[in-house]
């Protein structure tokens, strides 16, 4: 083609698909692509162009990985689940169309709107030495010296502290979510349930969980990749106390000015988001596109 051709064609019908998706595949390039192939060479590549492994293994040598490694994977098993578990209930509840049901889910969803730093700091004040928590106990004559909430004697409340305010903070996007895939399951199923003489919990368990898996499904994903990346809140509340895979990654790019190390733990991060997705995707979906 020439570039008449090449002109004409541009400027046809033809290319128009082209042109809507091309914003999308230059914000992916951009923001995307460009990013993973800098990790990629920051982690496996020395300054001199030599590829190499060296940087995973001071990873793994650091005196903070398997730590950082042991509290990520136990605040996803944690915090994951439980939030399924009350965004699920919230759901249900509100698929009910109780009178106020809108409003009682804008409320659940206000936590959408507040940073990570800002709930980690708002849950701070409640359990820090002089929080509220301490100061309500202490007005009720039932301590008599603070409780050091967030201490390294008391590491169990600074995991549930971190715990609390993840549940509390982001258990409206899978709420969200589940929301919306309720709302896509047609009443006709329910009604048919019905008839056939189900029971509320047969219903929940053989009509409206299946037809929820999708929602699920994508819930899931996006919520364990974000836990994975749990970082501002940990910082706020634990502080080094709990080291967290994301936190190790800033810490080494900003703190220790080793931008291949932190490389490493971004690519570690990915590596376990991708699993976890596969996983998700393997074993949760519907049954009739299983191989």
């Amino acid at each position: 083609m020439n570039r008449t051709q090449v002109t004409r064609w541009l400027v046809s019908e033809k290319a128009l698909p082209y042109w809507l998706i091309f914003p999308t595949l230059a914000y992916v390039a951009a923001f995307f692509l460009v990013p993973l192939a800098r990790t990629l060479l920051l982690a496996f590549r020395t300054d001199d162009g030599q590829w190499t492994m060296r940087f995973f293994v001071r990873m793994v040598e650091d005196v903070r990985f398997f730590d950082a490694f042991k509290f990520t994977l136990i605040l996803v098993a944690i915090v994951v689940p439980l939030q399924l578990v009350t965004a699920l209930s919230i759901a249900l509840l509100v698929n009910t169309r109780f009178r106020g049901s809108r409003s009682f889910l804008y409320i659940c969803a206000i936590p959408l709107g507040i940073s990570d730093l800002a709930a980690g700091l708002i849950w701070f004040s409640l359990f820090t030495e002089h929080g509220y928590i301490n100061s309500f106990l202490y007005t009720l004559g039932l301590i008599d010296k603070p409780i050091y909430f967030l201490s390294m004697q008391n590491l169990g409340w600074v995991v549930g502290s971190i715990v609390l305010a993840e549940h509390w903070r982001a258990t409206a996007i899978v709420l969200v979510i589940l929301v919306a895939g309720l709302q896509m399951i047609s009443r006709d199923y329910l009604e048919a349930a019905e008839v056939f003489g189900a029971r509320p919990w047969q219903k929940l368990w053989h009509v409206t969980l299946p037809l929820l898996k999708p929602s699920l499904q994508s819930a899931l994903i996006i919520r364990t990749i974000l836990a994975l990346q749990t970082f501002a809140v940990a910082v706020a509340l634990g502080g080094r106390l709990v080291p967290v895979l994301a936190g190790e990654a800033y810490y080494w790019y900003y703190l220790y000015r080793n931008a291949n190390v932190a490389s490493a733990y971004a690519l570690l991060l990915m590596v376990i988001s991708l699993l976890l997705a596969w996983g998700y995707l393997r074993f949760l979906r519907p049954r009739e596109v299983r191989s």
